[in-house]
């Protein structure tokens, strides 16, 4: 079986477990799976969206600039390039070691935490390095610096979280990142619970669905002012063997800022278009949407109600005066009735009363004439 176990092997040995085959960290877990949430989210929004024959603008838009915004949050919430620097550097990769080599060495600051790569230039020499250095307690950052001196991280990477870890003798920048990440993630998390209401709304109430996107926008802009007015005063300029490491502003940081921009601008859109056109706005995913229940069909209801109310009065004026003509009809036939008694002598005293009460009043929708004229009539005594 040895043959089977060592074929294809340069050692010709058999595969041994006894020893921490360690690799070098390749992708983030927390990003990668945020990728795969809202990438298939997205995914299957565009392989029904050829099926959506109404609203298609608005319905792309809207969910496109959602899902955007959702994983922009979210990014930058576990993402490591808010503050970001490298460069190249020839150091030695133990301290007092003479041997030096050279590599590729990077700082990537995030909300809580900072990330220090340390990559080997040569084709010789397999070196690569991530270590991640965490600052969620006053305390943390000095405790992962001291086991890191004990695990015998590279002396360049020692050399750059050092800055962080001293909290003394002008070394405030670890405490004022800290302060910084801090509060920014708080007014992050805060844009993530405003944009899940924005969803929400905007299947109930697209009006106020605007709103929540205008807040949205309004807090994640927040967070940037936030994080850059809580930045050292003083710029980190780490000295690294005669290499110097400046930090700048990450893509993180200007990830957030387009979103922000982005939410707001399209909130106010949306907020000016409905009070231009009222209940205009309106995307396919709102609850009762193309149903009975539908808010357009309960408002165009609601407004063909208020004018048949309205016109309700003159339906009553016009059914009055038909009443009004009908009995001016049935009043002019009695007394054309009367007045025929009367010439056939066939009358008497009240009868006789009633017909000259009837001559002597006046009527207003008269139109007919008598069968006789005035000539004709004999008095009865």
């Amino acid at each position: 079986m040895r043959g089977w176990f060592d074929a294809f092997r340069n050692d010709g040995g058999p595969t041994l477990y006894s020893y921490s085959n360690r690799t070098p960290v390749s992708g983030d877990v927390h990003l990668i799976t945020i990728f795969v949430i809202f990438g298939t989210i997205f995914t299957a929004f565009v392989i029904i969206f050829p099926g959506i024959r109404k609203e298609r603008l608005t319905t792309f838009l809207t969910v496109t600039l959602s899902l955007f915004v959702g994983t922009t949050i979210q990014v930058a919430q576990y993402g490591s390039t808010w503050h970001t620097a490298s460069t190249s550097v020839v150091s030695s990769y133990s301290a007092f070691s003479k041997e030096k080599m050279s590599a590729e060495i990077g700082g990537y600051i995030g909300l809580m935490h900072i990330n220090i790569t340390y990559t080997a230039n040569e084709n010789n020499i397999d070196v690569e390095f991530n270590e991640r250095f965490w600052w969620r307690s006053p305390t943390e950052m000095s405790a992962n610096f001291k086991e890191a001196l004990h695990r015998g991280a590279p002396f360049p990477i020692l050399s750059v979280a050092e800055y962080f870890s001293l909290h003394q003798e002008g070394f405030s920048w670890g405490s004022r990142y800290r302060q910084a990440g801090y509060y920014s993630s708080i007014i992050l998390w805060t844009s993530f619970a405003s944009w899940t209401m924005m969803n929400l709304l905007l299947m109930v109430v697209p009006r106020y669905g605007a709103y929540s996107m205008v807040f949205t926008g309004i807090c994640m802009l927040l967070t940037n002012l936030t994080y850059w007015s809580l930045l050292p005063c003083e710029p980190l300029v780490a000295h690294v063997d005669g290499s110097i490491l400046i930090f700048n502003l990450g893509w993180n940081y200007w990830l957030v800022l387009v979103a922000g921009i982005g939410c707001l601008f399209a909130g106010m859109v949306i907020t000016a278009i409905d009070l231009i056109f009222p209940h205009q706005f309106s995307t396919i995913l709102e609850v009762d949407y193309d149903t009975p229940y539908d808010r357009h069909v309960i408002i165009e209801e609601s407004f063909d109600t208020r004018n048949t109310r309205r016109k309700l009065p003159k339906i009553d004026d016009a059914f009055g005066e038909r009443i009004m003509r009908q009995l001016s009809h049935k009043l002019g036939s009695d007394k054309a009735d009367a007045k025929g008694v009367i010439n056939q002598g066939y009358v008497g005293h009240e009868q006789l009363e009633f017909a000259q009460s009837m001559d002597d009043e006046p009527t207003k929708h008269q139109n007919w004439s008598y069968p006789f004229p005035p000539s004709t009539r004999r008095t009865i005594n």
